[in-house]
């Protein structure tokens, strides 16, 4: 494995991509020696959420590609612009912009639907055989997008959000948030990460990891 996109939903865990997922997803990449590319959809975010209120700002708007861009260091390109075949694998941190605004999970479930650029992605790089990592939430868009393959995934322990994505047709395992479930039939890996609200960075890190590596395994 040589060069994994990557696919941000803004910044900040609230309205866009978890920033400790995302920072921990591009290190575990480093480590390994693998090249990322950045990319996200160039739309409005769902909402503005103050962080440190945890409620909405109704006043303001922001656009994904731009606030992802400040996790990216400016290094990001539109997700129209991602080509499957450049690249050896797929990888989506988390954080409730994947659920808000690269898919409608958050107020659907698993009647949810993702957003046409992220699905095209998806399809391309599953039709390409080329793993797909997703942490968080985002499995949430792999059972949205895959469920009537019935694959397996893991959101790790919360109950709710695993009976949603198995009403999607998807198989959820249940996972500790320091480890990864892969599905070597769908070339499908998946971490718990902030899932648990109360993990810590050492375990999310493992785990994130964790999921780099066997994205490697199955890319060989």
């Amino acid at each position: 494995m040589k060069k994994v996109a990557v696919i941000l939903s803004g910044c900040g865990y609230l309205d866009g991509a978890e920033i400790r997922e995302s920072v921990l997803t591009l290190l575990a990449l480093d480590i390994e020696g693998i090249e990322y590319s950045i990319f996200a959809p160039d739309i409005q975010q769902y909402h503005v959420v103050n962080h440190i209120a945890g409620e909405p700002d109704q006043s303001a708007t922001r656009n994904v590609l731009q606030e992802a861009g400040r996790i990216a260091r400016g290094k990001i390109s539109p997700i129209t612009e991602l080509a499957a075949e450049q690249f050896d694998g797929l990888l989506i941190p988390g954080g409730f912009g994947v659920a808000k605004n690269l898919s409608s999970f958050a107020f659907k479930g698993s009647e949810g639907e993702v957003e046409q650029s992220v699905i095209a992605v998806l399809q391309a790089f599953k039709t390409s055989n080329k793993p797909i990592g997703a942490i968080c939430i985002s499995p949430a868009l792999l059972a949205l997008t895959f469920g009537d393959l019935q694959p397996t995934l893991t959101i790790g322990h919360h109950a709710g959000t695993a009976a949603e994505i198995e009403k999607t047709g998807a198989v959820h395992q249940v996972c500790e948030t320091n480890d990864c479930v892969v599905d070597t039939t769908h070339r499908l890996v998946t971490t718990p990460a902030y899932m648990d609200d109360h993990a810590n960075l050492k375990d999310i890190f493992q785990g994130i990891s964790k999921l780099v590596k066997a994205m490697v395994e199955l890319s060989k």
